[in-house]
């Protein structure tokens, strides 16, 4: 199991020869986790193509110093965040290898895994994209790895909690999440595997084309699935290579932000894929459905950043409120009124 980041890092290593990929790195202040990223996946690419979406330059330009002489390492500077689709396909096309890695910069990829991609993405002429076990720090499947497409009915099953009827009726009540589903002891076809890692062929990314970047934030991945397997092309889950995702850990200081493109992007993807499938009216209400869970989740946020301001400022005030000479003493040491 892994327990911390630094010793996720330091399994990064590998003697195997760089995979004939190119890795590309979308960056938006990742700090250094972006550090754990490149020590991991360096080693077992031949090309890495960092682009940064104008992070704030004295925590980006620290961290990719330590790389500036690296010789698979190129960097491409956005003067604007342009997104993380508009930002892949900045680093796709600078892309000079026959696959191409899309790897956040908050993932640590396991010694091989990259290699295990490419086996598997070799395996079948007609494997598009290929994802490996997203895993969090201790070890356990994240979602998103595996998954099956969300559409309208699976995410009406899944936000009303009706996947616990899905032992009586797995047809009906199916969730789109697999990750609570028995790990498969080899790679199998899914529907749909997660932008935060996933190997692409360079034949599908000609068929294809890039992402489509009116796909700000999320969901892009899911489109880019939806628009392969619509050609023909098939996705692969590959439970072997192992990527330890730190989710959340970049957008822990814009969590509202993050939010609102998530949840635009769900409505663009619905909008995208379905609205020839589903009654005019149905679409209507699944767009009514995911503002009010935007709502609802940007309503939790402001109540923690409130009450969390609250108690920021009650901390401070009571501090001030001790005397000098009794704030700098250590617990216990505090000198005791006179018993006069």
């Amino acid at each position: 199991m892994i327990a911390t980041r630094a010793e996720a890092m330091r399994g990064g290593t590998t003697t195997s020869p760089p995979c004939p990929v190119s890795v590309v790195i979308v960056n938006f202040n990742a700090g250094e986790l972006l550090a754990d990223c490149l020590h991991s996946v360096l080693p077992q690419a031949r090309d890495v193509v960092l682009v940064d979406n104008a992070s704030e330059p004295d925590g980006f330009e620290a961290v990719v110093a330590a790389f500036a002489s690296h010789p698979r390492l190129r960097v491409i500077r956005s003067p604007v965040n342009v997104g993380f689709a508009a930002g892949s396909n900045l680093g796709i096309a600078a892309a000079t290898e026959p696959r191409v890695l899309l790897l956040n910069p908050d993932c640590v990829v396991a010694p091989g895994a990259v290699g295990q991609l490419c086996d598997t993405l070799d395996s079948d002429p007609r494997a598009a994209l290929a994802g490996g076990l997203l895993t969090d720090a201790s070890g356990r499947e994240q979602g998103g790895g595996r998954r099956a497409v969300p559409t309208p009915w699976r995410s009406f099953v899944r936000a009303f909690g009706l996947s616990r009827f899905s032992h009586r009726w797995p047809k009906l009540f199916d969730d789109f999440h697999l990750h609570r589903q028995p790990l498969p002891s080899a790679p199998i076809a899914v529907e749909a595997i997660s932008g935060a890692c996933a190997l692409v062929s360079r034949d599908a990314l000609r068929d294809i084309g890039p992402l489509d970047d009116s796909f700000f934030l999320h969901c892009e991945d899911l489109d880019y699935c939806m628009r392969a397997r619509s050609r023909g092309w098939t996705i692969y889950f590959v439970p072997h290579a192992r990527i330890v995702h730190f989710k959340g850990v970049c957008s822990r200081d814009r969590q509202l932000l993050v939010e609102w493109h998530k949840h635009r992007g769900m409505v663009r993807f619905y909008n995208k894929h379905f609205r020839h499938q589903y009654p005019a009216g149905l679409m209507a209400v699944v767009a009514c459905g995911v503002w009010l869970r935007f709502t609802a989740v940007a309503s939790r946020l402001l109540v923690r950043r409130v009450v969390s301001a609250a108690f920021t400022a009650r901390s401070a005030a009571a501090d001030r409120s001790v005397p000098r000479s009794r704030r700098a003493l250590p617990l216990g040491l505090a000198p005791r009124p006179s018993a006069s």
